[in-house]
């Protein structure tokens, strides 16, 4: 007959330091939103470039914290001319071991 081992459970291969740490995660984001928009004139054709490369920065610090977690990343730039912006996301997760970090600039 076929066996099929149990899949692990999450925390199984997790120990303290792997925990989510909003505090690395958002040292991450900074610093990558600030190698590429420090002393930078918003320019409207520029966008998707600074988007790209602050998301592509930003994973491979992540990568760099040897964590085992997944990510998701998301980029919005906008003028600052005081027009607001409304946004919306739908997520499912454990709370117990999944976290969420947002940084304004």
């Amino acid at each position: 007959s076929l066996h099929i081992p149990p899949i692990p459970q999450a925390m199984d291969f997790q120990d303290a330091s792997d925990e989510f740490s909003i505090d690395d995660v958002e040292t991450v984001i900074k610093s990558a939103v600030g190698s590429v928009l420090t002393d930078t004139e918003y320019k409207p054709n520029k966008v998707n470039d600074w988007c790209n490369s602050i998301i592509s920065a930003i994973l491979k610090g992540l990568q760099s914290l040897n964590r085992p977690y997944k990510y998701a990343v998301a980029v919005v730039l906008m003028q600052k001319t005081g027009a607001g912006l409304c946004s919306a996301a739908s997520t499912w997760w454990d709370a117990s071991k999944d976290g969420f970090c947002k940084v304004m600039w």
